[in-house]
């Protein structure tokens, strides 16, 4: 399994780690677990409904949300943020 950071995902951990250390760091406790578990049942895993290829989304916490897609290989993060940030950007 490889992650791959979408330029958006590396901007906005930039600023969480800035302003919310403590998010921060449950982001990376997710993405480590992500990384050697990606069915682990804390990570919510599921896969969003829509027209275009599958997306599929990560609980971060109760209300932040990560969006990745399966390429080849790789998980490409694509999006980070609320519930509704990221599924109304997704759609």
């Amino acid at each position: 399994m490889h992650i791959v950071l979408s330029p958006l995902v590396e901007e906005k951990l930039k600023r969480i780690k800035k302003r919310d250390k403590k998010l921060f760091s449950k982001i990376n406790k997710q993405l480590l677990l992500f990384a050697n578990n990606p069915k682990h049942p804390s990570l919510r895993i599921h896969k969003l409904t829509g027209k275009n290829e599958p997306v599929w989304s990560i609980s971060i916490t109760m209300s932040i949300r990560m969006l990745y897609k399966i390429i080849g290989e790789d998980y490409y993060l694509m999006d980070i943020g609320t519930h509704e940030e990221v599924y109304k950007r997704k759609n």
